[in-house]
């Protein structure tokens, strides 16, 4: 009955925030790890060079 669907619907509710909470928490985690593995290793990731979009793009040649 309709209170089944009550109940179904809370606890998929709740089964969903908490599933939801946990994945942040743990891409939180490894956002962290990498983040103080980048700062303790600057040398293993140097800024690049900036480039124009000129040069980032191929000739533009139409087929016909």
């Amino acid at each position: 009955g309709v209170h089944r669907q009550i109940l179904f619907t809370t606890v998929g509710f709740f089964v969903g925030y908490y599933l939801t909470k946990r994945t942040e928490y743990m891409y939180a985690k490894v956002d962290r790890e990498l983040f103080e593995y980048v700062r303790q290793h600057p040398e293993d990731f140097k800024a690049a060079e900036k480039r124009r979009i000129g040069e980032l793009l191929e000739d533009f040649i139409p087929v016909r």
